[in-house]
């Protein structure tokens, strides 16, 4: 019996390369931004989750949750071949891989990874929870409550992230970094793919869009925001 793999339906035309399963989602744009800031060489696949690609048994060899992204580094740890899912792991990863946006301190790395398991915990599930009811649920849930909820909370973290901002200009003390591209795709999601600024006031976070400008205006994200996209 043939064995099922990732790369029996995915064939990498470059398997010396690192392999990205992606799709162009917030979540999906922060490890393409990472790939194209951090120069690594890397062959992307397009795993369309509105054709349900992440539900295969294919993809699910390397995702069992079956979320994008994830991915193959056929040069990984001592040499040997990993698989990686879930975005802040893939992130933390990369910065360990090339020693780049991500401080080597360990008090300084604590501080970085407690922002992006903030960005993982709470801006990524709340956003994309507001994001739905705004957008996607209006005509199949008439009760206000969970758009009322998500809107509160979507406000409160973005009032985090305008008190954080305020005191260095990116995230982190140190200058951009994993924590910067894990979070600044989600902000540009609710104003740009909700469309939600004026329901949220954005207008009331003015230090949160100079940072997210500054972020847009990296080259990187040019070429991140279509990796993956469908064809």
């Amino acid at each position: 019996m043939t064995q099922i793999t990732v790369q029996s339906r995915w064939t990498p035309r470059h398997p010396e390369r690192i392999q990205l399963y992606s799709f162009p989602t917030p979540n999906g744009i922060k490890v393409s931004l990472a790939l194209e800031e951090m120069a690594l060489p890397y062959e992307a696949h397009t795993i369309h989750i509105g054709k349900g690609d992440q539900d295969s048994e294919a993809y699910r060899t390397i995702s069992p949750n079956g979320k994008i992204p994830t991915l193959l580094d056929p040069n990984g740890p001592n040499g040997q071949p990993i698989a990686i899912m879930e975005s802040g792991a893939i992130l933390y990863y990369l910065a360990e891989k090339t020693s780049l946006f991500m401080p080597s301190d360990p008090i300084a790395k604590s501080e970085a990874l407690q922002w992006l398991f903030f960005q993982v915990g709470h801006i990524g599930p709340m956003f994309g929870q507001f994001g739905h009811f705004h957008k996607f649920a209006r005509g199949k849930c008439d009760h206000p409550y969970p758009l009322e909820r998500y809107t509160h909370e979507t406000r409160r973290l973005l009032g985090v992230l305008e008190e954080r901002l305020k005191k260095h200009p990116f995230l982190l003390p140190y200058g951009y970094s994993i924590v910067d591209m894990a979070t600044f795709p989600w902000v540009e999601g609710l104003i740009g793919f909700y469309d939600a600024a004026h329901e949220l006031g954005f207008d009331d976070f003015p230090t949160v869009k100079h940072w997210l400008q500054c972020c847009i205006e990296r080259p990187a994200f040019a070429v991140a925001r279509k990796v993956a996209a469908p064809a």
